[in-house]
């Protein structure tokens, strides 16, 4: 039994994937979105520019391009800012291999090149131009530029990847990385100060926070200095960064960024984890389990998120004894510093996973639970995420200490792949938070 739950917790996550594609996001948001850009786009629109970043901005671009109407009389172009190239790419656009989850080289072209881009068609009279700006999670490492030009690309990746490794959640890290960048924090949008703007989001990060997707390129920032420099402390970051960026941060004229109020930056949220955790209790729903959707743990620690969802499906199988909880969010991993990062191989997805089968070796009833990333990338391994049932770890008490010592050396991928548990999609195209799918079933 527990192998067929297995196989319909991939079976629900896959289909919630399926219905939460960009296409249908754009035709349900469609009648409302055209007549938000027939206000914004005059007659007299001579330019366009669309700024397309992040996991989810290939098929973001190529589904929103055909939904525009331009006179004959506009020059369109733009810039894509993705982790692949697509197969084609529009007339008019420069295309960016930006870096994930550390930027690159292209990270600092492609945010040098849409600054010059805004900055080119700010002379127009506002009602002539009109720029799009199309941002999904990723964005934050795939579009960079410290604010400081003497801060080095090597010490901007050693930078990103201290906040990566320091257990702070979403919201933390990307206060901070809004506090160092020229694009981030609403520094994007000013650089088309006056310009008509439009920003349309498939949102990775609580829906209370949507200045934080991409560190919030073109929304107005809700953190402040004190809150980042707060961050700094509390996770003890200053001694992990490279001396120039902590001569940066330690400056007493670090510069604030643009609040609500000072920056008009209209956005449109097409797609957030909502609707993922909607699409897989509708199908868990349609398959006979009773399905209800708990993101209370999100960004809580792994351990303490995994031992409550487990209690939560405990406790619900006792009136319904074929049933599911689903969670969206994300956890946090503090990851220790390896000398030898390459063998450690995993996110926290998989990490939640392990976790979990070492906690369910005592189980008596049928319980599967899946994590994954709804991108298809989970950390630094090949996996989108694991699923895994009360018989992963078994009896055995080597069996039990590998488990562990894995989970220890922040190695779980290579573990739960060698028991066949890791789940492989490769990139989706979408990023909406990682998704958890926990299904009970002693019905029989």
């Amino acid at each position: 039994m527990t192998h067929n739950l297995k196989q319909t917790a991939r079976d629900i996550f896959a289909q919630a994937l399926t219905a939460c594609s960009i296409e249908h996001a754009l035709a349900r948001s469609q009648p409302a979105l055209q007549s938000q850009l027939a206000d914004l786009a005059s007659p007299t629109l001579r330019h366009l520019r669309i700024i397309a970043m992040g996991k989810a901005a290939a098929p973001m671009l190529a589904a929103l391009l055909p939904q525009i109407q331009t006179s004959a009389g506009c020059d369109v172009a733009g810039i894509l800012i993705a982790p692949e190239k697509p197969p084609t790419l529009p007339d008019g656009f420069q295309f960016f291999l930006g870096g994930h989850p550390l930027p690159n080289q292209a990270s600092f072209e492609a945010a040098s090149d849409a600054l010059a881009m805004l900055s080119s068609v700010a002379p127009s009279p506002p009602e002539e131009a009109l720029c799009l700006f199309l941002i999904s999670g990723g964005a934050s490492a795939m579009m960079e530029l410290p604010l400081d030009p003497a801060i080095s690309l090597q010490d901007t990746i050693a930078f990103h990847q201290a906040l990566v490794h320091s257990g702070a959640n979403i919201v933390e890290m990307n206060c901070v990385r809004k506090h160092f960048s020229a694009v981030k924090g609403g520094r994007l949008a000013l650089a088309a100060s006056n310009v008509r703007k439009l920003t349309l989001l498939v949102s990775d990060v609580p829906p209370a926070h949507l200045d934080a997707l991409a560190s919030g390129p073109t929304l107005p920032d809700t953190t402040t200095v004190v809150d980042c420099r707060e961050i700094l402390a509390r996770y003890k970051l200053l001694e992990h960064f490279p001396a120039s960026v902590r001569e940066y941060f330690v400056s007493p004229s670090l510069p604030e960024t643009p609040k609500p109020g000072e920056l008009d930056s209209p956005a449109v949220t097409l797609l957030d984890s909502g609707e993922l955790a909607r699409a897989a209790q509708a199908h868990a729903q349609a398959l006979g389990f009773h399905a209800i959707i708990d993101n209370a743990c999100d960004d809580w620690p792994f351990d303490r998120a995994a031992d409550y969802l487990l209690s939560r499906v405990r406790a619900l199988r006792k009136d319904h004894p074929r049933c599911c909880v689903i969670s969206t969010g994300e956890v946090s991993v503090p990851v220790p510093r390896f000398n030898d990062a390459a063998s450690h191989i995993g996110g926290r997805n998989q990490h939640l996973a392990l976790y979990l089968a070492t906690q369910l070796r005592a189980e008596d009833k049928p319980i599967a639970i899946l994590s994954a990333g709804s991108d298809g990338i989970d950390g630094n391994s090949s996996a989108a995420g694991a699923v895994i049932d009360q018989h992963a770890v078994g009896d055995s008490e080597a069996h039990c200490e590998s488990a562990q010592g894995a989970l220890a050396a922040c190695d779980s991928s290579t573990w739960l792949t060698g028991h066949h548990a890791t789940i492989v999609t490769g990139p989706t195209g979408q990023n909406l938070r990682d998704l958890r799918i926990l299904l009970a079933d002693s019905s029989t």
